[in-house]
């Protein structure tokens, strides 16, 4: 899969509409606190981890986990590869790197703490 970066860094300059309404759309995906809690336990899997290890951990059901998977897929943070029975995630960190890029400041610009 290959990863684009959507638009320019935030702090390089004012963001047009649709590079706003991108970093907005894959933020939006990161702000509910059960994906998080999911991108982090995929992350920290080697090799991925598969869907059916993920639902005690987050401590929803079934359906609520699997539709929370689908919002990371669709959003390109994670990817999905089913083997036998049972679909296995992890993570695109090519999609993380353009997120964390897009906040990134300039080099040599300091960003107030």
């Amino acid at each position: 899969m290959s990863v684009e970066p959507c638009c320019a860094p935030v702090l390089d300059g004012a963001l047009s509409e649709p590079d706003a309404s991108a970093l907005a759309g894959q933020f939006k995906v990161l702000a509910d606190p059960a994906r998080l809690r999911l991108l982090s336990l995929i992350a920290a899997a080697p090799g991925g981890a598969c869907a059916c290890e993920l639902v005690e951990p987050i401590g929803k059901s079934q359906p609520t986990v699997s539709h929370h998977l689908k919002a990371l897929r669709e959003a390109g943070l994670v990817e999905s590869e089913r083997r036998g029975t049972w679909v296995w995630y992890r993570v695109v960190p090519e999609r993380l790197e353009a997120l964390r890029g897009a906040l990134a400041a300039p080099a040599g610009v300091a960003v107030p703490t």
